[in-house]
């Protein structure tokens, strides 16, 4: 796993800027850069600050720089728990979001699939979202997003929040939070 550079950092938080975000001096430098173990964070990555994840509910602040995408996953259910469920508010640029319930047609959708492993994509009902619009994901549904050419930055809101057990399409995934 490659080091994240100073300057996929600075522009990370140039996007925060960008949306009015104010964050705090902790929660800029915590963060967390995720390539999920794939070393294609400028194709593949999410970049967020959590700001509060409890037993009852969770809060999240995620930035995707030019055309980045979070690879597709789903929330399970976990022991005496629904899987997660979250709604997306765009803040910021555009965000293409994919859920299951079409067939993915890469012809007819509107992004450009990271080419190292377009075949891990296959949610292919769109939504595009603009800065005040948002879209609630039920649990245990297949989803992956892309920014947009000038980047995204999204408030998440949800139930408690369990990364570490989410289902990625892509084997090679690995839920790692990258260098800070």
């Amino acid at each position: 796993m490659k080091k994240v550079t100073e300057d996929y950092k600075r522009r990370v938080k140039e996007l925060y800027e960008k949306a009015n975000i104010v964050l705090s001096d902790s929660e800029l430098e915590n963060i967390d850069f995720a390539d999920f173990g794939l070393d294609n964070i400028e194709k593949e990555a999410l970049n967020l600050v959590v700001y509060i994840n409890n037993e009852r509910y969770c809060a999240k602040e995620m930035v995707l720089l030019p055309n980045q995408t979070c690879p597709e996953h789903l929330h399970p259910d976990l022991e005496n728990k629904e899987g997660k469920q979250e709604t997306f508010r765009c803040r910021w640029g555009k965000v293409y979001l994919y859920v299951e319930g079409e067939e993915l047609k890469p012809d007819e959708i509107s992004v450009t699939l990271p080419q190292e492993n377009n075949q891990y994509y296959t949610a292919g009902k769109e939504f595009v979202l603009l800065p005040g619009e948002q879209y609630t994901i039920n649990p245990k549904t297949k989803h992956w997003f892309q920014a947009g050419p000038e980047g995204a930055v999204i408030s998440e809101f949800s139930s408690p929040s369990y990364d570490e057990y989410d289902i990625f399409t892509n084997p090679n995934v690995k839920r790692e939070v990258r260098d800070r």
